[in-house]
């Protein structure tokens, strides 16, 4: 339940009526929801007493603020009041499984963060997020290598989520097949407290506070989180302790300042895969994980300062600053009979990262050949500075160990990427009904290593790779009416080695894995927006080739090695529907249909050898073919209000080889609330019960786990 205080009736009644009118109908009861949650980028919607229409947000891209209805590409916005209501607030999951062409996969286990995928890329990550790029209030949650996670998303204090899918997600840089970008709120108004506490199934709680306001010049936002969960499975506990804010000052000269910051830390047991027959007898069980106490820890703490700067009318500049650290310490499940190897690196993994950046971006607006034209110029650098250090998990003789523990030194780097990255976009209204944009973006990622554990037959395995790619997109829009538009647009992206990725060889010897080439990838789009009876309607088809896919090698004990594998396809098909009526009945629907194969056979691992071929045709593993999401629900300003959700998901391979798979599943989800106001207060409370039926299936997958532990099983009902 949730008790607001701090602002009077009529504008809490103001900020009702606009988060009536909120284009995303997935979600719709929210956990103590800020009453600032209803405001857009630049303040509170307008109170509108007509039929229901969807409200005229824009989405950031790096041309700047667009609306999304002319955004030649696929691009969703999602209200954070819509991911809180009626939801624990604990995983991005949550809300967000209404966008069609990502798969957010929840594996149940927070020492390995979400398996999140657009359009197929990413499916490959055993943890974190690779593929894809990530954003936290401007700030790169994917850090310069292509590795990212969301665990520093406060979903409390979000204001919108943004996801962007196709080819112009490129201009975005390294490990851009898709982008999801995170907003925190911007306070407003008299000051405001707000308290919220949830309970559920497993021993999972969460309790917040946040504050916010503004005064003058100034706005701000303070949010504080504890979250806990005993885990559905043993050895699965979890504590994560979240801190977030945002101050914004406002210059004399029209000028303005914005600080973000944030600090995340986690203490996780994980509870590790399965294997098929233990999936299917013992699904709450972890056996291998209590015997060497799998666990990871992790702290991080971030800030950054936004610039805007307006040089006149038609010309602005902005400036971004941040730099941030993060320390991961890791146990693996590796036999210590592995690590007699004198050149193995142990089974504690210990990470010590720096990282820090800028983006300076100037846009100004001008006429070509009589019509309205926009550029935008900017130049991109981020840098991460990593100490990676590797100890034994164990103490004692190998023959009798003391296993969990921290052991002897096995592997000490120092390792640093840095990427700088100029870029253009263009957009030229060429004639009343036809849009055409352009940009370029140059990447140039840039990897040294230095081997600080020379010792013995370990010898020096230092080493340095450098990548570059020029990434050109390009879309041509045709809006012949004001409620329809059609575009077509192409581009180029490419993906390096993360610094996971090149950690480890495939044939076990030391050093880093400098052989892995990055991927490249070539995409078209053709897409369609509708506005029909108030709600919105997209449709969009899709063709992705990628070149030197990069895909696991091995995969055994929670550490991988890569390699690169030819040709990729990735096709398929995206149906998204959001509707409200008058009377508050919410509709939404998202349909994704994605085919991602091999196109040329090779061997995991290789060299070639028996029952270790891929053969061409095999579908990608990690992707399901089908996903499918509809909610309805009927949800007043004040008052009862209750919903339904259906989520459905296919068959999911594990293996590239296509030899296992986890069944598709679909769920359904219940929910009731009720939400009353008094002057200055507000109370939100709700109740809801996720698979209704009590389904058994798989919450994701291990992409080729060595060991066959390829299942990660999701909990049977549940409530909240």
């Amino acid at each position: 339940m949730c008790l607001h205080g701090g602002a009077s009736r009529s504008r809490i009644e103001y900020a009702r009526e606009a988060f009536k009118q909120s284009p995303v109908a997935l979600a719709l009861l929210a956990l103590c929801p800020p009453p600032l949650a209803a405001q857009g980028q630049h303040g509170p919607a307008a109170p509108q007493d007509l039929q229901p229409a969807l409200p005229a947000v824009t989405v950031s891209t790096p041309r700047g603020e667009v609306v999304p209805f002319e955004a030649a590409g696929s691009v969703d916005r999602v209200e954070g009041a819509d991911i809180r209501e009626g939801r624990l607030q604990a995983q991005l999951s949550e809300g967000l499984a209404g966008v069609p062409g990502l798969q957010l996969q929840n594996r149940y286990n927070f020492a390995q963060d979400l398996q999140l995928s657009i359009r197929g890329f990413g499916a490959r990550s055993t943890f974190g997020v690779r593929g894809v790029r990530l954003y936290v209030d401007g700030i790169p949650a994917t850090l310069p290598d292509g590795q990212g996670q969301t665990s520093n998303i406060d979903i409390a204090s979000l204001d919108r989520v943004e996801i962007l899918r196709g080819p112009f997600s490129a201009l975005y840089g390294n490990s851009s097949g898709g982008v999801v970008q995170a907003f925190t709120a911007r306070g407003e108004g008299p000051p405001r407290l707000a308290y919220s506490a949830a309970g559920g199934s497993f021993g999972t709680w969460r309790q917040g506070l946040q504050a916010s306001g503004s005064q003058g010049r100034v706005d701000y936002l303070f949010s504080a989180s504890r979250f806990h969960t005993d885990g559905w499975r043993e050895h699965s506990a979890a504590t994560r302790d979240l801190l977030n804010g945002r101050l914004g000052i406002a210059l004399d000269n029209g000028d303005r300042l914005t600080l973000v910051f944030n600090r995340v830390r986690i203490d996780a047991q994980d509870p590790l895969g399965l294997t098929a027959q233990q999936f299917a007898t013992a699904p709450r069980a972890a056996p291998l994980a209590t015997q060497y106490d799998t666990r990871k820890s992790v702290l991080q703490s971030q800030a950054g300062l936004l610039w805007e700067h307006r040089l006149d009318q038609r010309q602005q500049l902005r400036v971004m600053l941040y730099g941030g650290q993060r320390d991961t310490v890791q146990f693996q499940s590796i036999p210590p009979s592995a690590q007699q190897n004198p050149l193995h690196a142990g089974g504690v993994i210990d990470l010590h990262r720096n990282y820090s950046g800028l983006d300076v971006r100037w846009q100004g607006g001008f006429d070509l050949a009589g019509r309205p034209f926009e550029l935008v110029a900017g130049l991109g650098y981020d840098s991460l500075s990593e100490r990676r250090s590797g100890y034994e998990n164990y103490l004692g003789p190998a023959a009798a160990p003391l296993l969990g523990v921290r052991g002897r030194l096995r592997r000490l780097e120092h390792n640093s990427v840095s990427n700088l990255d100029p870029y253009a976009q263009a957009t030229w209204r060429l004639a009343e009904q036809w849009t055409l944009e352009a940009g370029v973006r140059r990447s140039r990622v840039r990897f040294d290593s230095r081997d600080l554990y020379v010792i013995g037959r370990n010898g020096d395995d230092s080493g340095r790779a450098r990548y570059a790619r020029t990434l050109p997109v390009a879309s041509l829009r045709w809006q012949p009416t004001r409620d329809l538009a059609l575009y077509l647009s192409a581009g180029r992206g490419f993906e390096t080695p993360t610094l996971n990725e090149l950690s480890y060889r495939p044939d076990g010897t030391g050093g880093l894995n400098f052989a892995l080439r990055p991927s490249v990838n070539d995409s078209v789009e053709l897409g369609a927006k509708a506005r029909i009876a108030g709600g919105l309607l997209t449709a969009a088809l899709f063709h992705t080739r990628t070149k030197d896919e990069i895909v696991t090698a091995t995969n055994t004990g929670g550490r991988s090695t890569f390699q690169n594998a030819g040709h990729t396809r990735r096709r398929g098909f995206e149906l998204g529907w959001q509707h409200e009526t008058a009377n508050h009945w919410r509709t939404q629907v998202a349909l994704t249909w994605l085919d991602a194969r091999y196109r040329d056979a090779f061997c995991s691992p290789s060299p070639c050898g028996s029952g270790n071929l891929v053969a061409a045709g095999n579908r990608i593993p990690g992707i399901a073919r089908q996903s499918f999401y509809a909610s309805v629900g009927w949800v007043p300003p004040q008052g009862w209000r209750a919903g339904a959700e259906l989520r459905a998901l296919g068959r999911v391979q594990a293996n590239d080889r296509n030899t296992a798979s986890a069944p598709g599943y679909a769920v359904a989800s219940l929910y009731a609330g009720y939400v009353q106001q008094w002057e200055r207060w507000e109370f939100n409370a709700f109740a809801r019960v996720d698979n209704l039926a009590g389904r058994r299936y798989a919450g994701s997958v291990i992409v080729n786990e060595g060991n066959a532990r390829y299942f990660e099983p999701a909990p049977g009902r549940s409530w909240t």
